[in-house]
């Protein structure tokens, strides 16, 4: 039972990022992590999400809090596409 509690964290998390990482290399190429947590409808999980791409190199984060992809964000997309 704690096996499947924690694989669906797990899940929910990857879900969070690779959603913001899609908004981020489709549409607005840069955004406020306050905007991300507002369209996901989850300010928490935005906010772990993007220091998580940020340690991958999949983002970078200015010093005022906007977030773009990087370039290797955006092959990450061109490589695996948008799956749903």
């Amino acid at each position: 039972m704690h096996e499947n509690l924690t694989q669906g964290v797990a899940e929910r998390y990857d879900a969070t990022e690779r959603d913001i990482l899609y908004l981020l290399t489709n549409g607005l190429p840069i955004w406020s992590v306050e905007d991300l947590g507002r369209d996901i409808e989850d300010a928490t999980s935005a906010e772990d999400a993007v220091r998580g791409l940020g340690r991958a190199g999949l983002i970078h984060q200015t010093s005022d809090g906007f977030v773009f992809a990087t370039r290797a964000g955006h092959r990450m997309v061109e490589i695996v596409g948008k799956v749903v």
